[in-house]
């Protein structure tokens, strides 16, 4: 078999799991629900996990693109009706940070320390960029999208949580909180599993 056509099917492989662990996310992202202390349009889910775990397989780009597969499928399937696209938009990017950033780490130190300070920087790069997504692109684009004012945003949050009284104290008593518990979750999940999971998806990736 010549060099071009085994490029060709490994290309075409690597997208069908892709696609495949996506569809796989979409499905557990079906699981996700709210929690009481926390604005209701904040819902916690863990289908980051999967794109997590072909990150570490198959690399940092394999998750960023099962990110983005779980988000499109979400999207039309439902998403739209539901934040006009915008949740679906703050997902991939903040998800893609978290996978993007762990598994890039990972690439280069496949221990269990290097497990640990993957996961780590994973979660301040997800907290990180789902302060600033939220601050400048999220909340006003809800506006636009769900007719959705800033004002009214701030109200169902601050019934919620008292203290939050304008889009920074937003970000630092909803968005970050949550993502830090999310991140705190994912990785307790994370570590017990990642390398059986991990090893089953590279004998897979390489097939």
């Amino acid at each position: 078999m010549s060099q071009t056509k085994q490029k060709t099917i490994f290309n075409v492989n690597y997208l069908v799991k892709v696609a495949i662990l996506g569809a796989v996310a979409r499905v557990v992202m079906l699981l996700e629900f709210p929690l009481p202390f926390f604005p209701s349009f904040l819902q916690l889910d863990f289908s980051d996990l999967v794109p997590l775990m072909g990150s570490f397989a198959m690399g940092p780009l394999a998750g960023v693109l099962i990110q983005l597969v779980k988000c499109l499928l979400h999207l039309v399937t439902g998403g739209i009706g539901a934040t006009g696209g915008v949740g679906d938009l703050a997902n991939f990017i903040v998800g893609a940070a978290f996978v993007g950033a762990a598994g890039l780490y990972y690439k280069y130190h496949k221990t269990k320390s290097g497990a640990v300070i993957s996961l780590l920087l994973g979660s301040l790069t997800m907290i990180v960029a789902g302060g600033i997504v939220n601050y400048f692109i999220t909340i006003p684009l809800y506006g636009l999208a769900m007719d959705w004012s800033e004002e009214m945003i701030l109200g169902m949050s601050s019934d919620v949580i008292p203290a939050i009284k304008d889009r920074f104290t937003l970000i630092l008593y909803a968005f970050c909180p949550f993502n830090l518990l999310k991140s705190v979750i994912l990785v307790i999940i994370t570590l017990p599993v990642y390398k059986p999971l991990v090893t089953a998806l590279r004998s897979i990736h390489k097939t």
